[in-house]
């Protein structure tokens, strides 16, 4: 929030912070893709998660999924989700998720 300190830090501005940007990956899975027939979704966790690269101040991102694994359960199914949020014009993604969920139908 302070410019002038965060051009003085080692990212040499200001960048959002990791965990802001793994906030962002449900909006961006939701707008990747949709999944007919599911009448509820739960956020049931994560498996693993990286921040390779800062995401500058005024930077877009966008998203980038891989289904890992589908388990079939009682009314639904599990997925894992590979989430990358890639950020423009950096050659590493700023955030790298396996992302657990769950999805019913009926």
């Amino acid at each position: 929030v302070d410019p002038d300190a965060a051009a003085r830090g080692p990212y040499g501005g200001t960048v959002a912070h990791g965990f802001l940007t793994l906030s962002l990956v449900p909006q961006l899975f939701g707008s990747a893709f949709a999944i007919d027939d599911v009448t509820m979704g739960i956020n049931y966790g994560l498996d693993r998660v990286r921040f390779p690269h800062p995401v500058p101040a005024g930077r877009r991102v966008r998203g980038h999924f891989v289904l890992k694994a589908y388990e079939p359960l009682p009314g639904g199914a599990q997925l894992v989700v590979v989430a990358t949020v890639e950020v423009e014009g950096a050659s590493k993604p700023a955030c790298v998720a396996e992302t657990v969920s769950r999805r019913f139908t009926g």
